[in-house]
């Protein structure tokens, strides 16, 4: 509970600790129209006057609910069975934390079980943890848990260019004062196993991403062995939904796959939050930070769930810890967990059927445009990239204000060589008509 001086000589010498002499100069630096009492606060309303007004500033809001949005780049609007919802908003997950007493937790530590399951299948990997805060810090964790499976004595990490940039800045931060080098190589264009050849006696792993951030589908055959004959990880980051198409990165030697989970049962939600999903193979489980759930039997052989493995600084010793996470997106992982359990298997490559094949017509329509360029003979999923006659940023003002469509991400941003290109995301929420719409608006826009 924070202190408040009462009389006088307590609020000089709170004044004399932080070196002002009246209250008049502690509030120097707030404007003097701003300060009390001449604070000019509208009239006091009722309840129902203020959630009226809620709504209308609501209303303004420009969402994907109310306008074709073809943004991705990392975040994605999906389809929520109400389940979902229903799931999550249920008092007894809703309020929870962390499941400290497996005795009193069965229902929390079953729920993470499941989803820690799932995210095995999905991936093809062998184990899976609790989840980290979002795909960025999970690919963070992922550098920070090579060099430690290396004993500390491979000092480098290798990340493709294709990485999303978001995901590569957030690595950089995190191994500040690590004494770790970080080697961003390839260029836009490189071949994955020239990739590998990046990697040395010192690296301590190799960072992909497939579909990477420009959206295609890389062919990552042959990169594990090439990586792995030289001592090294490969890390490979993913879209989950893809996997319901696309082989898993167990299936091709990856050692660790993580991605963003939001695709998987959580909304936009304006940025957050979302989660990071984490899984990797058998042998390095004890070097995995966050928190592994295990299924057992207690005294009467009766199935029960505990923390299996909790490698965190709450947990043990910090010089045993492997991670200074101090919780996880527990609430997202359900969600996560439901949004699965309700889709099952065929679901999943359902949605990823419907974002492939939408996303390959809204290709094919806009490369017929004169004034435009697609490549089409590259693989994709559900992002593409296109060339534009304006800057990107002019058409996506354009397509709103005059279509009322949400346009693409500016790749210009994070890449010099692809200025006037423009990122867009397509996924089973996009109607063939409000594809049609976003050809014909990308038309008129370029005469």
């Amino acid at each position: 509970m924070s202190y408040v001086p009462h009389t006088a000589a307590e609020r000089e010498a709170m004044l004399a600790r932080v070196g002002v002499e009246s209250i008049e100069a502690l509030y120097a630096a707030v404007p003097e129209e701003y300060r009390f009492p001449g604070l000019d606060l509208p009239r006091p309303l009722s309840e129902m006057e203020i959630l009226a007004e809620l709504r209308g500033l609501a209303a303004r809001n420009v969402d994907a609910q109310s306008h074709p949005c073809f943004l991705g780049a990392g975040a994605y609007h999906h389809f929520v069975p109400s389940v979902v919802d229903f799931v999550i908003s249920r008092s007894e997950f809703y309020t929870s934390y962390t499941p400290y007493q497996p005795e009193i937790s069965q229902g929390t530590l079953q729920a993470i079980f499941e989803y820690q399951s799932m995210m095995c299948d999905l991936t093809g990997m062998d184990v899976s943890n609790a989840s980290h805060y979002d795909g960025a810090t999970a690919m963070a964790e992922a550098a920070n848990m090579a060099y430690h499976i290396g004993r500390g004595r491979r000092r480098r990490v290798v990340v493709a260019q294709t990485v999303n940039p978001q995901y590569r800045e957030t690595l950089r931060t995190y191994v500040q004062g690590m004494d770790l080098e970080i080697a961003e190589v390839g260029g836009v264009l490189a071949d994955p196993l020239a990739l590998a050849d990046a990697v040395d006696d010192a690296t301590a792993c190799l960072i992909v991403q497939t579909p990477d951030f420009l959206g295609r589908v890389l062919d990552l055959s042959g990169v594990a062995d090439a990586v792995h004959a030289k001592g090294a990880l490969l890390v490979v980051v993913c879209n989950p939904i893809s996997l319901g198409l696309l082989r898993p990165p167990g299936a091709y030697g990856a050692d660790i796959a993580l991605g963003e989970g939001q695709p998987l049962g959580n909304g936009l939600n304006y940025g957050g939050p979302y989660l990071g999903f984490f899984s990797c193979r058998e042998e390095h489980v004890r070097r995995m930070a966050g928190r592994l759930v295990g299924q057992t039997v207690d005294a009467e052989g009766r199935r029960g769930y505990v923390l299996t493995l909790t490698t965190r600084e709450q947990h043990i010793r910090r010089e045993k810890a492997t991670s200074n996470i101090c919780t996880n997106q527990g609430l997202n992982a359900l969600a996560a967990a439901a949004y699965m359990a309700a889709m099952g298997k065929c679901g999943l490559q359902q949605v990823a059927s419907l974002c492939y094949h939408k996303a390959h017509y809204a290709a094919a329509e806009i490369a017929l445009l004169d004034a435009y360029h697609v490549d089409l003979g590259t693989p994709f999923f559900h992002e593409f990239v296109v060339r534009c006659p304006k800057p990107v940023s002019m058409v996506n003002e354009d397509l709103f204000e005059s279509f009322g469509i949400i346009g693409g991400y500016d790749l210009g941003a994070h890449y010099p060589e692809y200025s006037d290109h423009m990122l867009l995301a397509v996924t089973e929420m996009n109607t063939r008509q409000e594809i049609d719409a976003l050809v014909e608006a990308l038309e008129a826009i370029a005469l």
